[in-house]
């Protein structure tokens, strides 16, 4: 197990303070465990786990399950993102560091729009897992607009958990098809944190990925970008002229997704963060005399 552990802060269920643990759960006997597991950061994880259980059998039951490959943010039910909390449910696609990239730069943009109209921006997190996305830009952008989808409905029902708290709606459903209606030609800012990872690279993904992890997230078809042509192609209907919608892609992806905004209409821009390893493409829909770019 390769994963960075999640900074050691108390699960909001650690009060009461836990009960007194028994030898056999002692800190040392832990961290034993998960470096027997492969767990690199065992150290850092087994504090975290010390802190958010409650009692000596529920840290038992969370050591095994981390020992068996369980995500850590599986097991103790949350995830650290862009400096905040947020809840991850078995079976979620849990957020991962460099998306916090992506975030970044969907702030600057939702900051930009509500300063043009006036308006709080109208958000829509796309194939949004467990909705950390929007959830974190609810915070950032304190006025806004938010919906978030996502097809699976474990990841709904995380998400309903995260983005209604911070006065969101979340639908389920295919892409597109799971907003209402009208929301066309509205959308200010529109992140889509598509699966990109090409259909024979599924297999090298890391165990705590390819098996705890729903693979819709993950597989995005023969190169990588069968949702990302999908979503771009659509995204101009839905987008309000100036909007944006950006995509986390590969470095050696960028290229062929670039042609698939091009090809729909969208001005397209290559950003990317060497610190997080990150490359996201933004799309603009052009305003009323605005060149839009031929195709490549």
């Amino acid at each position: 197990m390769s994963s960075s552990p999640l900074p050691s802060h108390p699960s909001p269920l650690s009060s009461p303070l836990p009960a007194p643990l028994s030898a056999p759960h002692s800190r040392s006997t832990v961290i034993s465990e998960l470096r027997a597991a492969g767990c690199v950061f065992a150290e850092d994880e087994a504090e975290l786990l010390l802190s958010t259980a409650r009692t000596a059998a529920e840290l038992a039951a969370m050591v095994e399950r981390r020992v068996i490959g369980l995500p850590l943010e599986h097991v103790v039910g949350w995830a650290e993102f862009y400096g905040r909390r947020v809840t991850v449910d078995p079976g979620v696609f849990v957020p991962r560091r460099r998306t916090e990239f992506l975030v970044g730069q969907a702030v600057g943009l939702g900051r930009r729009a509500g300063a043009r109209t006036g308006r709080a921006p109208v958000v829509v997190d796309l194939c949004c897992g467990s909705g950390a996305v929007g959830a974190v830009l609810a915070d950032a952008l304190e006025r806004i607009e938010l919906h978030a989808a996502d097809i699976e409905p474990a990841a709904v029902r995380c998400a309903r958990r995260n983005v209604v708290p911070a006065g969101g709606e979340v639908y389920e459903g295919d892409l597109f098809d799971a907003l209402p209606g009208g929301l066309r030609g509205r959308i200010d800012v529109l992140v889509a944190n598509v699966p990109y990872v090409p259909t024979g690279e599924v297999g090298l993904l890391p165990p705590e990925a390819r098996e705890y992890e729903p693979l819709v997230a993950l597989d995005g078809g023969t190169d990588g970008l069968d949702v990302l042509r999908r979503v771009t192609a659509a995204a101009p209907q839905w987008l309000a002229p100036g909007g944006h919608l950006l995509v986390e892609t590969s470095e050696r992806q960028a290229p062929h997704a670039v042609e698939a905004f091009t090809r729909n209409g969208l001005i397209p821009r290559v950003t990317a963060s060497e610190e997080l390893y990150a490359t996201v493409i933004i799309g603009t829909r052009p305003v009323e005399g605005q060149a839009i770019p031929g195709p490549p």
